[in-house]
């Protein structure tokens, strides 16, 4: 019997091991376990009842209590109950006379784990050795009990001598088994706790956007874990097992070394913030680390937490800038969906007076000036809610109650639902800004000295009298005024009193006429007097035009006070009436311009009318400065030679003048355009071609034999002589045509070296030194210097034609002929005298000591041709 108790003991203790093993294997597939782990409990009870012992004839004693004890225990209900009916079934099938005590301890086992198992979880006790050893020893005292009930009285004895054997083998074995079944499932919920564990940090690191890794001290990367691969930094996207000085650059590898390090050595921790080129390309991290606390593949390592912070820095940058570009000069205003303020900036607290706490939580309405009606707000937010914004001009009130104008953008903030969920304002104070914009338009319709209307506002308003006229059929006049010798006083006195004088004539001007009438400054010394409605009879109109002239004529002729000085002055007025409703105010402001040079031409502080005939020689003189262009740009212009002989009537010379060969007119001597090319700038084109076609045809004549002595005279103009390239012009010119320069003679006319006789004397002097010899025309007509005409780098004197044209009979012109002739022998001078028209004069000039002529005796102008058939005419003779 004892060889039986512990060979069950032995076979309890391998089945127990056996059960340990399912329920390990049996912890991944629960439902499965609960049937495993009744048809083991079961299989364990039957192979006990195997191996039993007898007890009496029909009665054994086996293991099979403590088994099913455990399985109600540990197995559950359903697993206990598998296990109690396969043993159940098992001992029934056996037969014999204990199979009702063999059921009832097969069911009380049962119960009994069933009811610790109860008590366990209610908490009433706890599984342990101590308190689950009583429950053990009462499962096997009530199991003996059960048995020696059904045994004959005469053989109870025989199972108390089996008891205490027994009971010493199972209870030990069956708390063992217990034991080795709480460790098991211990095991059980400990890894199942930690599958739990282990599979949420899965599902939360994947679920993260964020980046895990294992690193050791080395920065070998021992774990990855990656929900987005290409934040990963390796070309190959495989970082397990490379280190940081193999995927990154040599500085970043180092600090990332440091950042491990710091993590280590620190109880909290350590941050990095860097940033990388990854297969997304270049992004910003930051790095979280914490030392493991137990080593990792046997080195120390720390766990790396990694977030892309690219669009978070982003997004903090476009932060940062919308909050300095938030306080910017203008003042912003944010409310909600319902209008009420949630934050305003320094600018708009600057600009209304209100600060943040008066103003947040109300409405834009405590801002209203009542300068604008329902419709305008009206209109404002339908733009708003239909565009999404709004901008324009407004008057608001600032916290002081003063009215202000400012330039105010709305703009509505929308959720992503489409629905409005702010709205941005931006202000504007435009107080300055409209003063300036008051000053531009006064800047540019009014004169900034005297503050009476300019040139542009004087049309406007001449439009606006020749439209009135129209309608009402009368008529208004232009009064355009020059003050006389504004200049004079200028040059005088200085500018700061020329003004002075200007803004006193203004004054003058505007007291002496009407409210309705217009007094503009047109610029310099020049105002223009606009009337309206004088009559609708033009007679009538001119008389009290004239009677308001001669009005203004005596009001600026009257002094001008400066200081103790008293200054006169006069005005020349030029008269118009605006008639003609088909000019325009241009038209007819040069209509009254006209005259009024006419009037500045009879003298000061006259007074004249437009007359169609002045306009008709302006344009006449227009016509033909345009007529001069053209010619110069057609080659018409030419150059005629009238000879210079001498007493023996040889010609030894010539004089170079333009002529004009006009398609239409012929030939035209200077006298027909020279003043016009004159006042319209043009003398320097034409001297620059005399130059020219003189220089070409002294070259020309310098091949024929005749011309060997053969000298040509040019005339220089003042605008010539003193232009800043004028040397430069001549020499090239000379070089150009191959002139030889001794057979060139400049003449300058002696009124032109009193402009600036150093600077002439200057540049004569370096032209003589080229070989070019100079002459003085027209002398005895100008007021030059003794002194300075002894400096002059001369070769010839030329009497001026008047002085010859009334020889024989005017003395005095001869006395003065014979006074040039004496001082150019003087000075070692030839002379010359032009104008030459028959024998009297020439036989009178050649007695008293001139002995070269130029003049129509011997030849008029004439073309190169002609001058050398004259010249081959006198050389056969």
């Amino acid at each position: 019997m004892l060889l039986s108790i512990i060979e069950q003991a032995v076979l309890l203790l391998a089945l127990g091991w056996l059960l340990s093993v399912n329920v390990r294997k049996g912890a991944y597939h629960p439902r499965l376990l609960v049937l495993t782990s009744g048809f083991w409990f079961g299989l364990i009870a039957i192979v006990c009842m195997l191996m039993p012992f007898t007890v009496a004839p029909g009665v054994l004693l086996d293991a099979r209590n403590g088994v099913l004890f455990v399985a109600g225990l540990f197995a559950g209900p359903v697993s206990a109950a598998l296990a109690a009916l396969l043993a159940g079934l098992f001992r029934v099938w056996l037969g014999g006379e204990g199979v009702v005590p063999g059921i009832i301890n097969i069911v009380l086992s049962l119960l009994l784990g069933l009811g610790v198992r109860h008590a366990v979880d209610r908490g009433w006790m706890q599984l342990r050795l101590i308190p689950v050893l009583p429950a053990v020893v009462a499962l096997h005292l009530a199991v003996l009990g059960a048995i020696g009930l059904m045994m004959s009285p005469e053989l109870r004895p025989q199972l108390l001598h089996l008891a205490w054997p027994f009971l010493l083998v199972m209870v030990p074995l069956t708390l063992i088994l217990v034991q080795i079944l709480k460790d098991a499932e211990q095991r059980r919920r400990e890894q199942q706790a930690l599958r739990e564990s282990e599979s949420r940090l899965r599902a939360i690191t994947s679920a993260l956007p964020d980046l895990m890794f294992v690193m050791d001290e080395d920065g070998r990367y021992l774990e990855v874990v990656a929900s987005n691969p290409d934040l990963l930094y390796a070309a190959d996207g495989q970082v397990v097992g490379k280190t940081v000085t193999e995927l990154f650059e040599q500085e970043q590898a180092e600090a990332f070394l440091g950042f491990i390090r710091r993590a280590l050595g620190s109880q909290t921790g350590s941050s990095l913030i860097y940033q990388l080129d990854t297969q997304g390309g270049r992004r910003t991290f930051e790095s979280l680390a914490r030392a493991m606390e137990v080593p990792f593949a046997h080195r120390r390592a720390v766990v790396i937490l990694t977030r892309d912070i690219t669009q978070r820095v982003k997004n903090e940058t476009e932060l940062r800038i919308a909050a300095v570009a938030f306080e910017t000069v203008q003042g912003m205003l944010v409310t909600d969906e319902h209008n009420r303020i949630l934050r305003v900036n320094q600018a708009f607290t600057d600009i209304t007076g209100y600060t943040p706490e008066e103003v947040i939580g109300h409405t834009p309405a405590i801002f209203s000036s009542g300068q604008h009606g329902p419709e305008f707000y009206r209109q404002m937010w339908q733009s708003i809610t239909q565009r999404g914004h709004w901008q324009g001009e407004i008057y608001n009130k600032r916290k002081s109650g003063h009215l202000y104008p400012q330039w105010l953008s709305i703009s509505a903030v929308r959720d992503g639902k489409g629905r409005i969920s702010h709205y941005v304002a931006s202000i504007s104070d435009i107080t300055q800004r409209k003063k300036d914009a008051e000053q531009i338009n006064h800047l540019a319709f009014y004169d900034a000295l005297t503050g009476l209307p300019n040139r542009r506002l004087l049309v406007e308003r001449i439009g606006q009298v020749q439209a009135a006229g129209h309608r009402g059929g009368t008529l208004g006049a232009l009064i355009f005024i020059d003050l006389d010798n504004f200049k004079d006083i200028n040059d005088l006195w200085g500018l700061p009193v020329g003004d002075q004088l200007l803004q006193q004539a203004a004054q003058r001007l505007n007291k002496a006429v009407r409210e309705t009438d217009t007094v503009a400054r047109l610029g310099g010394d020049e105002f223009v007097v606009l009337l309206g409605e004088l009559s609708s009879e033009p007679g009538q109109a001119a008389t009290r035009l004239e009677h308001l002239a001669h009005k203004l004529l005596s009001v600026l002729e009257q002094p001008y006070v400066h200081e103790s000085h008293i200054l006169r002055g006069s005005a020349s007025m030029g008269l118009v009436t605006l008639a003609d409703h088909s000019l325009s105010a241009d038209e007819l402001l040069q209509q009254a311009e006209l005259a009024m040079y006419e009037a500045k031409s009879a003298g000061k502080g006259k007074i004249r009318f437009f007359d169609p005939e002045m306009q008709e020689a302006v344009a006449e003189r227009l016509r033909l400065e345009e007529d001069i262009i053209r010619g110069m740009e057609a080659r018409e212009f030419c150059v005629y030679f009238q000879p210079q002989v001498d007493h023996d009537k040889g010609i030894i010379g010539a004089e170079a003048l333009v002529r004009w060969r006009h398609p239409q007119r012929g030939v035209l001597a200077p006298g027909a355009f020279i003043r016009v090319a004159d006042e319209a700038g043009l003398m320097n084109r034409i001297d620059s071609i005399v130059l020219q076609r003189a220089c070409e045809q002294i070259a020309s004549w310098s091949r024929l034999p005749a011309f060997a002595d053969f000298t040509v005279s040019i005339n220089v103009s003042a605008a010539q002589l003193y232009q800043p390239g004028f040397i430069d012009d001549v020499l090239e010119v000379i070089k150009l045509t191959g002139a030889d320069p001794a057979r060139i003679k400049l003449e300058l006319t002696e009124s032109m070296l009193l402009n600036d006789m150093p600077k002439a004397i200057e540049r004569m002097r370096i032209l003589k030194c080229h070989g070019i010899r100079f002459a003085i025309d027209d002398f005895g007509t100008g007021y030059s210097s003794l002194h300075y005409l002894q400096q002059l780098p001369l070769d010839q004197l030329k009497i001026d034609q008047s002085f010859v044209r009334v020889l024989p009979e005017d003395e005095n012109s001869l006395s003065i002929i014979q006074a040039i002739t004496a001082m150019a022998r003087s000075l070692k001078l030839e002379v010359i005298a032009e104008g030459v028209e028959n024998q009297a004069q020439r036989d009178l000039l050649h007695a008293n000591g001139c002995s070269l002529y130029q003049g129509y005796l011997f030849s008029r102008p004439e073309p190169a041709e002609v001058i050398e058939r004259m010249m081959g005419a006198e050389e056969r003779a």
